[in-house]
């Protein structure tokens, strides 16, 4: 089953929640790399941004009563459930990094040098930008996936999130305001604790 058209997407949605698995295979051939490229955003690690796409793809069926087709496609809907599971995932991980934390006895011999040295070498401006996404608040990560990096439209944005068009302009650009103003904060820190050394 080859999906071509919003037609083809909605009525293959209706098939598979009739229970037909081709049909909910086709759906996910349709959206998976998209939903994957998003999840590597959120995700640090590709393995997670793989389990985040699965899970997306399960929680689908699990709420397939109120997915939200807007022009006919439901990538919105999945972009944003991507955002959700992420966002989950990620403070489960740092839960665990804190027990883990409390649980570890205090070094006293480590360089804070060795520490900035390794962070400067393994964050790249992609990562800081992903980290900086990761800060801002829950609307903010889903307005920006919408309609910065997936590209729909105000009007499917607003579809997608339930809310009204002018609301999702003025949301989009404080979103922007705010990621620009942490990535450059971020920027401008470590450079003054280099001594701008890059």
């Amino acid at each position: 089953m080859t999906i071509t058209t919003p037609d083809d997407e909605a009525a293959s949605w209706e098939s598979a929640r009739a229970g037909d698995p081709t049909a909910f295979g086709a759906i996910f051939d349709l959206h998976r790399n998209r939903v994957f490229h998003q999840a590597q955003r959120m995700a640090p690690t590709i393995h997670d941004a793989e389990d985040v796409t699965a899970a997306t793809f399960l929680e689908k069926w699990r709420r397939r009563d109120s997915v939200r087709m807007v022009d006919g496609s439901m990538i919105g809907w999945l972009l944003v459930t991507a955002n959700y599971l992420a966002r989950n995932l990620d403070r489960s991980r740092r839960r665990y990094r804190t027990l883990l934390e409390q649980m570890r006895e205090p070094l006293h011999d480590i360089d804070p040098a060795d520490e900035v040295a390794d962070r400067l070498d393994t964050q790249s401006l992609n990562g800081q930008v992903r980290d900086a996404l990761s800060r801002l608040p829950k609307r903010d990560q889903d307005i920006i996936t919408l309609c910065i990096i997936q590209q729909l439209s105000t009007a499917d944005a607003a579809a997608v999130l339930s809310i009204p068009t002018g609301t999702v302009k003025s949301r989009l650009s404080r979103a922007k305001q705010r990621l620009a103003a942490d990535v450059l904060s971020t920027l401008n820190n470590e450079t003054a604790h280099t001594g701008g050394a890059r």
